[in-house]
């Protein structure tokens, strides 16, 4: 027979709910589905619905994979109970390749994709794509340098045969 959920208090409640609501903006805002997102996590999506909503039970190790299947990390802190269960982005994204690729984040993409309407992300390969028929039009001096890490890593992950121009990134 299976352990009763533990008793939580009405504070540990209402972070594990927040922290959950956390998850599931993001997840909506990288405009994944639950399966989409439960698969990458390797949960199941009733799983995913129960930490999106909150639920104690559910394993640490299993909030854990959520988040880290969405570019999120759980970080503590000494500054009070808020912090502890405070999500943030992973500050560390070298090489990393998010599921859906925000427009406003980069700059040059953004300005090269003037023409793509009704969506404010692009798919990797999309945003690949979208650099690789501009380069002409890439200032790499002027690239901020998570737009550069941004690039390096599509064309290392999408490009035929790893990365494209010779594989240094510096050259368009």
């Amino acid at each position: 027979m299976p352990a009763p959920a533990p008793t939580t208090t009405e504070q540990c409640t209402a972070q594990l709910q927040a922290l959950g609501a956390q998850i599931r903006t993001r997840r909506k805002t990288l405009r994944l589905s639950a399966t989409e997102t439960a698969e990458a996590a390797g949960l199941s999506r009733v799983t995913l619905h129960r930490i999106e909503k909150g639920e104690p039970s559910v394993t640490m190790g299993a909030w854990c994979n959520a988040m880290a299947a969405l570019g999120m990390e759980l970080k503590s802190g000494l500054a009070g109970a808020a912090a502890q269960a405070t999500a943030t982005a992973a500050a560390d994204r070298t090489g990393w390749i998010p599921a859906r690729v925000p427009l406003a984040d980069y700059p040059q993409l953004r300005a090269l994709a003037w023409q793509v309407h009704g969506t404010d992300t692009l798919t990797p390969a999309e945003a690949l794509g979208i650099y690789e028929r501009n380069a002409r039009h890439l200032d790499l001096q002027a690239m901020p340098a998570n737009e550069q890490a941004l690039l390096a890593a599509l064309r290392l992950a999408l490009a035929p045969g790893g990365a494209t121009h010779g594989g240094t990134g510096d050259a368009v």
